[in-house]
């Protein structure tokens, strides 16, 4: 069995760790974020992206991203995945014993120059150098940050995300290929058709993703549109956490609580105990400089009774 099986109905991959942490101002103590991740682990959730390998002095709160790996490793079932936006951070993710890594590229030319200062045609070259190079059985993930929509040049055509996956696909065939909806403008009937037309037309790719923001409360509605189309991996955030620092406008991550509250009462499993999580959630929600979502949490906070119905 790969480790991007799915042991559940659909995957929640808990991002909050890396996505939700990184806009937060004051620095998060290490210890603190492994405690989240463990917490996390226990509430159910079994991929988990801990952080990233990026320039500490773009992204400080990432700067001990080594540290919070080297301990959570060996938690029970976990699987710690890394991002990383070049070739060479992806070699020094796999050099400390990340056992999966997520590598990002935008299909927007103004979003990845203003990320990484290179061309999407630039980034996707540096990112074939990197499949090529990730030994076989390590689990590698393709994220296409602005799939749907860039900051700074609204919205993205789906032809230019269906090039970008000719290329890249062919580099790592049996990679997971998140689609990315980086400002949260998405909109449902725009995420059935870019994820129809490329689940179409790359059959072979056995693993696909969404990650959404819900910047503009379209967040759960954008990944029932993506499970529809069949997608059964989807990105989300304990508290709804959340916000890129390079796409300006963008609020927090879909809250992992929601999304599993919303699967669960679908009768579709995610293996995730809610109330556990919810408490997880209320935590992430109240670290200084946090900007908190979701729907959820503030549902059930004096009905906990109602986490399993």
């Amino acid at each position: 069995m790969s480790p991007l099986d799915r042991r559940t109905d659909v995957e929640i991959v808990e991002v909050a760790p890396r996505d939700g942490f990184q806009p937060i101002g004051p620095f998060i103590e290490t210890a603190t974020k492994i405690d989240f991740v463990r917490r996390l682990h226990a509430a159910g959730l079994r991929r988990i992206e801990i952080g990233s390998f990026v320039s500490a002095s773009a992204v400080p709160q990432m700067a001990d991203t080594p540290a919070v790996l080297h301990g959570v490793r060996g938690e029970g079932t976990l699987l710690p995945q890394l991002l990383v936006p070049t070739e060479r951070r992806g070699h020094d993710a796999l050099a400390a014993g990340s056992p999966m890594v997520a590598y990002v590229l935008s299909v927007s030319a103004a979003h990845n120059r203003n990320n990484v200062r290179r061309t999407p045609t630039e980034s996707a070259a540096d990112y074939e150098r990197f499949a090529s190079s990730v030994p076989a059985g390590t689990p590698l993930r393709l994220s296409l940050a602005t799939t749907f929509d860039c900051p700074f040049d609204g919205r993205v055509e789906a032809a230019d995300v269906m090039a970008l996956l000719e290329r890249l696909v062919p580099a790592r065939p049996d990679a997971e290929i998140c689609l990315c909806d980086t400002t949260g403008r998405a909109v449902p009937d725009q995420v059935r058709r870019v994820f129809g037309e490329a689940m179409a037309r790359f059959a072979d790719v056995r693993h696909w993703a969404m990650h959404g923001h819900d910047t503009y409360g379209l967040g759960l509605a954008n990944i029932f549109a993506a499970y529809e189309e069949g997608v059964r991996v989807f990105d989300a955030a304990a508290g709804g956490l959340g916000g890129c620092p390079f796409a300006p406008g963008a609020t927090g991550n879909t809250a992992s609580e929601d999304v599993a509250w919303m699967f669960e009462r679908m009768g579709v499993s995610t293996g995730i105990d809610i109330e556990a999580l919810r408490t997880v959630a209320e935590d992430a929600a109240r670290l200084p400089g946090a900007q908190a979502g979701g729907r959820v949490r503030d549902a059930l906070r004096s009905r906990p009774e109602l986490c399993g119905s």
